[in-house]
């Protein structure tokens, strides 16, 4: 924690001396242009001014006027100035200072009086009920606090300080936050797959607490693309594998028919099955291996959207008409897309069967394609159960049961939609699962149509 403390009470306190500072700076200078100004202007003359003021408002507005500009003039003024009555008492209630009680008192003495013209009769403020005044000042009053006490000493140190103190925070902030920031976009990155995000290099010589959880982090996210690396090895490592044993099984299987007379008898037949469903399931741990790994290069070509559409769903309507289930387009656009056919046909494919396969009998698969934003955007939905909201997004993780509506006795393995999503992925787009409004699931996929288009 010291770090990190230690900059931050620096900032501070640098904020607070440099405001400090400029305050007093500002506030010894106007008063030392106050006193100057004091100087050269004849006390006499001031005070004259100001008593023609107060009688031409006495006049006018009476007390209440009187005490509004006494307010107005001991807010403007450095030097203080009170009205006083014929009892001595200052009209807004103020405590007179005791030097000026002093003076007063010596000015109502006889020789005072004499001495002192502004105490003279002439000279008092009165109202109309009567009432008179006398305005003095007290020039031993001028001291720094009252010169703190003008809003125009106060507002420029005030504003500078704010200015330079909101840069200094900004800057602060900015040196704060721009390694969250990094790590927030590295654990995003992480989360979407890329496990080869690392923070440490960006940040530089920096030697503090974030960079301690900076490299914590990069040590957490070397350990996981390790292990991540060798589950996906393991995984093809075993898929490959067993490709030899089952190729050695589906050929004795054909002997043992072979030396039956050719009958395929009810064994055989489960046999065979199960033999096609792990082939199948090898396969697409094997696709699955190759794309997580990144291994190999993907070919770039320009596919036709609506031709590889159209295929897709006629070979998915010769798999699953017998069960009284269709795949329709209801929507297309002329699009083409820059990518790896065989990638992208294992895309589509796996979504178009998958909603096939739970799509509710007598209903219909629907396949729309549409332009959107600059991109392409194919949906696909079927007509049967949807899942859980909370399983929206785990649907594309791979061996993911949703629930026992959507479960393995449909024929799945979990595999399907987790190879359409790194497929699509590797093609720089998105995929994403929807319950439809009026009933089932829906894949949206978005791709960047091809720079030709």
């Amino acid at each position: 924690m010291h770090r990190l403390y230690w900059k931050i009470f620096l900032a501070f306190w640098l904020s607070l001396v440099f405001f400090v500072t400029v305050t007093l700076v500002a506030a010894s200078y106007n008063l030392q242009q106050t006193r100057a100004r004091a100087a050269d202007v004849n006390p006499h003359q001031r005070h004259m001014t100001l008593l023609r003021e107060a009688r031409g408002i006495a006049g006018s507005e009476g007390i209440a006027g009187l005490e509004r500009w006494l307010t107005r003039l001991d807010r403007r003024e450095v030097t203080p100035y009170y009205l006083l009555d014929e009892q001595g008492r200052d009209l807004l209630g103020r405590p007179l200072p005791p030097d000026l009680e002093i003076r007063l008192a010596r000015q109502r003495s006889p020789m005072g009086q004499m001495s002192d013209m502004m105490m003279r009769p002439a000279m008092a403020i009165r109202v109309a009920s009567g009432r008179s005044f006398q305005l003095v000042p007290d020039f031993q009053g001028v001291n720094m606090w009252r010169v703190l006490g003008r809003p125009r000493v106060f507002a420029l140190p005030l504003l500078v300080t704010a200015l330079l103190s909101g840069l200094l925070c900004y800057w602060l902030a900015r040196y704060l936050l721009r390694p969250i920031n990094e790590l927030r976009e590295a654990t995003q990155a992480m989360a979407g797959g890329d496990f080869a995000q690392r923070v440490v290099p960006g940040l530089g010589g920096r030697r503090d607490e974030i960079a301690d959880l900076a490299h914590d982090f990069d040590h957490m996210a070397a350990r996981i693309e390790q292990l991540m690396t060798s589950q996906m090895q393991l995984l093809g490592d075993i898929s490959h594998e067993l490709r030899s044993p089952l190729a050695r099984l589906v050929v004795a299987l054909e002997l043992a028919q072979q030396k039956q007379g050719g009958e395929a008898t009810a064994e055989f037949e489960r046999i065979a099955l199960e033999t096609e469903r792990m082939n199948e399931l090898i396969g697409q741990l094997l696709a699955l291996s190759r794309m997580e790994s990144g291994t190999g290069k993907i070919a770039s070509e320009t596919v036709d959207v609506n031709a590889l559409l159209e295929r897709l769903v006629e070979n998915s309507n010769f798999e699953i008409a017998a069960d009284d289930r269709r795949a329709v387009i209801v929507e297309s656009v002329p699009a083409a897309i820059d990518g790896d056919p065989a990638l992208l046909t294992s895309a589509f494919e796996n979504v178009i069967r998958n909603a096939a396969r739970y799509t509710a009998p007598g209903t219909t698969v629907e396949v729309a394609a549409r332009i959107r934003e600059s991109r392409l955007e194919v949906r696909v939905r079927d007509h049967g159960p949807g899942i859980t909201e909370a399983m929206l997004d785990r649907v594309f993780d791979p061996f993911v049961r949703v629930g026992d509506a959507r479960d393995r006795a449909s024929g799945g393995y979990g595999l399907g939609l987790a190879i359409a999503r790194r497929a699509i992925l590797l093609h720089g787009g998105e995929i994403a699962a929807a319950n439809h409004p009026h009933g089932g699931l829906e894949i949206n996929i978005r791709l960047p149509l091809s720079a030709g288009r």
